[in-house]
């Protein structure tokens, strides 16, 4: 019985720890599309203001076809989402785990599944410090049967941030790299070192290649200035791809063709090939954001058909990449380098495949190829889409700060610029 007791408990706490290593992930193979955005817009972060009437929706789907007793709970965390050392009753003011009690099983479509939804914060259960904060869903009410884990942060403003992006002078990358120049003045903090405060910069969403642990390069009064050539760089990539799934009746630019032999549906994308050899155009793309909608029904959230849809990528000369993986980059794969994204090479055809089961909508999508060598490696699309400086980017900057007092990172400033409206080049 001791055997078993303790066979549990480090089975739980090894569940809690990889969650907190890798916050957005599915742990149930039932649950699918798992979002989380501002009121009323898919494509923003995860972002609330602290003592605001700011919402987020929760929104996700439980293909087991019958409803289930599903909670959640917020866990505060530090800058680099590891759990910060706070009581949760010190940054949770109401109940400290909260039911889905709104759900909705799925109508007039071939796919059966229960839909649930929730408003975050409820009133009685709201942050009362500002910060990272970690989304757990869960069975029953039992913490070791997490289904899934978001990210979502609470920002209070005590900082302004200015930023711009900038063409770097290197000459061997400023025709592929965008430079994140940044200014933040911190007037309303008492800073007496610059270790109390973590900046981390996000390129569209994309918490694998963030830029993050740097130090101001200039401290002028109450202004510290990020201008560095080595540290606030990022590829600059391409503009996404994209596939139009709203209907899977009628075919899109970008499908090839639909099989309805059997349900879910087979949807087969048009082949995608390598772009950097070609010039870079510019289209106005989605950053890699998601949107769940459809054309031929009410409600996409509880009236929309799943399918499965398969990716096709065409290496150069039909080769594969030597010792490198390609994965499928979006919100479509949680932005995470891993399993669920990476793609599988067909010998027989030459071919890198990919296939998921997604819902009716947009989807917006990149690939990347990363060193299988080297684990701190990151991902990038030089080979597979090329990186142009010119390219349409959306940045999100993030300033944390810690307090002598302070027991963990409060998020008190975050800006997000577009590299075509701010930008300097030459």
């Amino acid at each position: 019985m001791q055997k078993l007791l303790y066979f549990f408990v480090s089975l739980t706490f090894t569940q809690f720890i990889y969650a907190q290593r890798q916050p957005d992930h599915v742990y149930m193979s039932d649950i699918r599309t798992p979002k989380l955005f501002q009121q009323n817009n898919q494509q923003s972060l995860p972002l609330i203001t602290l003592n605001s009437a700011d919402q987020l929706e929760l929104h996700f789907d439980d293909m087991c076809g019958y409803p289930r007793s599903y909670y959640y709970t917020l866990v505060l965390c530090n800058a680099d989402w590891t759990p910060a050392d706070v009581n949760a009753f010190d940054y949770l003011k109401g109940f400290l785990t909260n039911r889905l009690s709104q759900y909705r099983v799925s109508t007039i479509t071939p796919s059966k599944y229960v839909h649930y939804q929730a408003s975050i914060p409820e009133r009685n259960c709201v942050p009362t410090k500002s910060g990272n904060y970690l989304l757990k869903v869960f069975l029953d009410s039992d913490t070791s049967k997490l289904a899934f884990t978001k990210r979502m942060m609470v920002v209070e403003n005590r900082v302004s941030i200015g930023a711009q992006v900038q063409q770097p002078y290197d000459n061997e990358i400023s025709r592929t790299y965008q430079k994140v120049q940044l200014a933040v003045n911190t007037q309303q903090l008492n800073i007496l070192s610059p270790q109390q405060t973590k900046i981390v910069i996000l390129q569209n969403n994309r918490w694998d290649n963030a830029v993050k642990d740097i130090m101001p390069t200039f401290i002028r009064g109450n202004v510290m200035e990020y201008n560095t050539e080595q540290d606030c760089i990022f590829p600059a990539g391409k503009e996404y791809r994209w596939a139009d799934l709203q209907s899977f009746r009628f075919l899109s630019d970008r499908v090839d063709r639909v099989e309805k032999n059997h349900e879910p549906v087979d949807i087969y994308i048009k082949p995608d090939v390598e772009r950097n050899n070609l010039r870079y155009i510019f289209f106005r793309d989605r950053n890699g954001w998601d949107e769940i909608a459809t054309t031929e029904s009410v409600n996409p959230w509880w009236q929309t058909d799943y399918g499965y849809v398969h990716f096709t990528f065409a290496p150069a000369n039909n080769q594969p990449y030597a010792g490198r993986s390609v994965y499928l980059m979006g919100e479509i794969t949680g932005n995470q380098v891993g399993d669920t994204s990476k793609m599988i090479y067909d010998a027989s055809l030459g071919v890198y495949t990919k296939t998921l089961l997604l819902k009716q909508g947009y989807y917006s999508y990149t690939y990347v190829t990363k060193d299988n060598r080297d684990r701190s490696a990151k991902a990038d699309a030089a080979l597979t889409d090329g990186n142009y400086w010119e390219t349409e980017n959306e940045y999100s900057v993030l300033f944390y700060y810690r307090s002598f007092s302070s027991r963990h990172d409060e998020l008190v400033g975050i800006t997000t610029i577009n590299s075509r409206n701010g930008r300097n080049g030459f």
